[in-house]
């Protein structure tokens, strides 16, 4: 394969002992990232939470079902917001990438926890697309319902990334926590192994060396199956401006 970067600038080279040196001090500071990320995470388990007063039913490949059926059982539920407009015919570049990097959801559910997807298009159009994608992880419409809009999902007619998590007390569902934008940031894992690496995720709002490669965000963004295309694509994310 070509090195598709051949020209770019290049870190600079040094010893064993200065890199060494460097790496030990950036060591440090990402202690204190992790350190910080953790009582952020117990800061949001302290959370208060809202009961939720209206019964959502959303549409899956078993028929209608409560949102108190996507529990499955289980005492916490995470729904992510994926975008897909009734009027697309396919769902969103980045929610895709996001789905692509989810693992066996066994591992949450060990942990008293369900995963699953709610998108705003119908299901007629959600499941040629995940059978398309190859993807197992339970998917459900919001088309006839509400859910979108009232946990802004969907506002002004705009598609919204985000997490929403629920706690169910027997028959009682809380709204514990939503998140959007750069929120779901974590969630991308092919850009946490991208900032690894010397070129991080080569878009152009990074800080990174003059010389470096970079291209706006979005716009190389495909479906897994799409890469080998590579006339000039409309991302459907293109509407979301800036990166706060």
């Amino acid at each position: 394969m070509e090195n598709s970067n051949k020209g770019a600038t290049m870190p600079r080279v040094v010893t064993r002992e200065e890199w060494e040196k460097a790496r030990k001090e950036l060591l440090a500071k990402e202690k204190e990232l992790t350190r910080a990320r953790d009582a952020l995470n117990a800061e949001r388990r302290r959370l208060p939470m809202v009961e939720l007063d209206k019964e959502y039913i959303l549409d899956g490949k078993d028929g209608k079902a409560k949102l108190i059926d996507l529990f499955e059982g289980h005492s916490q539920l995470i729904v992510y917001h994926f975008m897909f407009d009734p009027s697309w015919d396919k769902g969103c570049e980045g929610c895709s990438m996001i789905v692509d990097s989810m693992g066996h959801l066994a591992h949450l559910q060990a942990r008293d926890t369900s995963l699953i997807l709610v998108s705003q298009a119908p299901f007629s159009k959600i499941e040629p697309f995940k059978k398309q994608m190859g993807w197992n992880v339970p998917w459900f419409s919001s088309y006839d319902s509400d859910f979108n809009y009232d946990f802004e999902a969907t506002s002004d007619g705009v598609q919204h990334q985000g997490v929403s998590v629920f706690l169910r007390d027997g028959d009682k569902i809380y709204h514990t926590y939503s998140t959007y934008l750069r929120g779901v940031d974590i969630l991308f894992t092919p850009f946490n192994y991208l900032d690894l690496t010397p070129f991080g995720r080569q878009e152009t709002w990074e800080d990174s060396p003059d010389g470096y490669p970079q291209k706006p965000p979005y716009e190389w963004w495909r479906h897994h199956d799409n890469y080998d295309h590579l006339q000039h694509h409309h991302s459907c994310c293109h509407s979301r401006k800036g990166n706060s």
